[in-house]
């Protein structure tokens, strides 16, 4: 059995410093960008005070960049990672501690603008609360989305 979380909803007061080790768990291809990023493994390197520190960093340099966007830019994405990973984020974004929310907003969800479709390929994947999020930033940045936010 795994001790992967199930469900949709957030993990309930899930500390900070978990959140290394809960992106582990739920996107085990993390792994390889973790153990560079800590020059550690990265079962090790997630329970470490570096992990819970660099919580801007993480997200960017061993979830973002390495494993979502390649998956959101690619002609045959694996649809079970993509579901996992925007279960990961769901999980998160309405953090208490303003740092976490505002690491998925920078480092996820705003890195949606970069290219054209990646909102579009990413929003089935999205759950309540990260959509929700995603249309905020769309309309901070007036962006206007056929399907998404314009109708």
């Amino acid at each position: 059995m795994s001790d992967t979380p199930t469900g949709d909803g957030p993990v309930e007061g899930i500390p900070s410093d978990e959140i290394p080790s809960l992106l582990l768990r739920m996107i085990p291809e993390s792994a390889g960008p973790i153990a560079e990023m800590f020059h550690e493994p990265a079962e090790a390197a997630v329970l470490t005070e570096d992990a819970a520190v660099t919580l801007y960093e993480l997200p960017a340099g061993c979830f973002t960049t390495p494993v979502l966007m390649p998956q959101l830019r690619s002609d045959s994405p694996d649809t079970q990672l993509l579901t996992r990973c925007w279960d990961f984020v769901e999980r998160i974004v309405d953090h208490s501690a303003q740092h976490v929310g505002g690491a998925v907003y920078f480092e996820v969800l705003d890195q949606l603008l970069l290219d054209s479709g990646l909102v579009e390929a990413a929003w089935p994947y999205m759950k309540e609360r990260t959509r929700a999020r995603a249309l905020l930033m769309l309309d901070d940045a007036d962006v206007r989305l056929p399907g998404i936010n314009r109708r």
